[in-house]
């Protein structure tokens, strides 16, 4: 039984070595992509300096990473959360989407910060500048819904939004 565990105490200390050897690739692009949001809609900039430090590590295609994302297997789950994030919302990639998917991402966006669900408390543990004060939810809500007040001025309301059953 001894031996067991000393094997396996081994075989853990060279999976946990090895795998230093090969990181996930880093989300970085230089500049601003054509499909940001900021190229289609005005981002004040105390509006885009809260993106910065609350969303965009997660929900860009440029996230700041610290020195510990050098370290395995924490790069690894860092970049499981970005991906997921990216997944879900990407203000790099925003204008890429159909009408429909971005405004629904900005009624989202006001719902999960109104609501506390963003930024992600397992981010905010680590990132203490990303606690949105409520002015600052205040101010990113404003921009969300005056993005969408600006869409609805400029494309017809079924290209907006589905239609419900009934109407």
């Amino acid at each position: 039984m001894k031996k067991v565990l000393k094997t396996t105490g081994w075989l853990l200390l060279i999976a946990l070595v090895a795998i230093q050897f090969f990181p996930p690739a880093k989300n970085l692009q230089a500049g601003i992509p054509v499909t940001h949001i900021a190229t289609k809609f005005s981002i004040p900039e105390d509006v885009n300096t809260i993106l910065k430090k609350a969303c965009y590590d997660c929900h860009s295609n440029n996230s700041v990473y610290p020195w510990y994302f050098n370290i395995q297997p924490v790069g690894i789950w860092m970049n499981r959360h970005i991906l997921e994030g990216k997944k879900h919302l990407n203000f790099s990639e925003y204008t890429d989407k159909r009408l429909r998917v971005q405004y629904h991402k900005l009624e989202e966006v006001i719902e999960q910060v109104k609501e506390g669900e963003m930024p992600l408390n397992s981010y905010t543990w680590i990132h203490k500048d990303a606690i949105l004060s409520e002015a600052e939810k205040t101010k990113l809500m404003d921009w969300a819904q005056s993005v969408i007040v600006t869409m609805e001025s400029m494309y017809p309301m079924d290209s907006l939004k589905r239609k419900q059953p009934g109407q």
